[in-house]
């Protein structure tokens, strides 16, 4: 079986989701003869016609509201913005009505904004933004930032499936650098499940999208040391799975928070507080954060480079904290 892209893994997911079920159907700028900025949805104009996968105005939101109108009539609708940089372009209508529509007055919204996010690339301060947290701080929302292919299509069609609003986060950094074979039956990923991306014992590293593979090179360098990272992937941002955060600071008793997103309002501050009410007495460390500088994100290669979180910043916090 060949190895699939995650961008080919979302493709997978979303064709699959319009083949079974009639109600579902994408909007966005260029989704249709063009395939969408990334080539998401290449190929699928002709596949399911232009009735269901809509090219719209470059209006994010426009497309939101159309989604929102859409799902209220039974329909299932996948919007895509071409850089989620400019999803807070239909924020308002984002929290204020889509959030609030099945509280407010009992009507689901089963609908998907998605698209790709994240550095790594010097695409510059308004194609490489983690703007995740606006979200994470909506109630009535579902986030999701996978890192792998198989969770990615999973995640994706699990979403698609879900009666809620769900802000879908794709690292543009993995789209054609991560690989894997995935099953040929039909799955899905439970949205609010965290996974372990690697058993360890002395340090757990909490994380997601991109900065799971940082993870993994660091681990790779220290297991060379005998110190040895367990990789929690947290895989859904809200709601979190505050369960396997507990279990893994209960095993490893040490801790370091890993995000690309910027460092103040980023979700590792509520992860260390999820750790202090559940897990503070299994601490023998420091909570520790590695996060982007608070600043916006350089165009320059070099620049970036030294923005975003490195290998050598997990190496050197896992060495301290074992040492501690």
């Amino acid at each position: 079986m060949a190895a699939v892209t995650y961008l080919e893994a979302i493709r997978q997911g979303l064709w699959e989701e319009m083949e079974r079920d009639s109600r579902v159907f994408c909007m966005g700028e260029d989704v249709g003869i063009y395939g969408g900025a990334f080539k998401v949805t290449e190929g699928f104009v002709h596949r399911f016609g232009p009735e269901r996968v809509v090219d719209t105005p470059i209006s994010e939101m426009a497309i939101a509201s159309a989604c929102y109108g859409a799902s209220l009539t039974g329909m299932r609708p996948v919007g895509e913005f071409q850089f989620m940089d400019f999803i807070t372009s239909a924020h308002s209508q984002i929290v204020q009505i889509l959030a609030k529509s099945n509280w407010r007055w009992g009507a689901p919204a089963p609908l998907v904004l998605r698209g790709p996010t994240g550095g790594g690339v010097s695409g510059g301060p308004f194609h490489s933004q983690n703007n995740e947290m606006y979200y994470v701080h909506t109630p009535g929302l579902k986030v999701i930032a996978p890192a792998t292919a198989y969770d990615a299509k999973g995640l994706i069609k699990a979403a698609v499936r879900d009666n809620n609003p769900v802000i879908f986060f794709e690292h543009k950094f993995l789209y054609r650098r991560v690989k894997e074979e995935l099953p040929t039956e039909d799955y899905t990923v439970e949205i609010g499940k965290a996974r372990i991306h690697r058993e360890g014992k002395h340090v757990s590293v909490v994380t997601y999208a991109a900065m799971v593979y940082v993870a993994q090179e660091a681990a790779d360098i220290l297991a060379k040391e005998g110190i040895e990272l367990e990789i929690l992937d947290l895989r859904t941002l809200l709601p979190l799975d505050n369960e396997a955060i507990q279990k893994t600071v209960e095993k490893t008793n040490r801790v370091i928070i890993l995000h690309e997103d910027t460092k103040t309002g980023g979700i590792a501050g509520e992860i260390a507080a999820i750790i202090n009410e559940l897990a503070f007495d299994s601490l023998d460390a420091p909570i520790t954060r590695i996060t982007a500088m608070d600043t916006a994100v350089p165009f320059s290669p070099p620049l970036e480079k030294n923005f975003l979180p490195k290998v050598e910043d997990v190496v050197r916090e896992a060495r301290r904290l074992v040492a501690y």
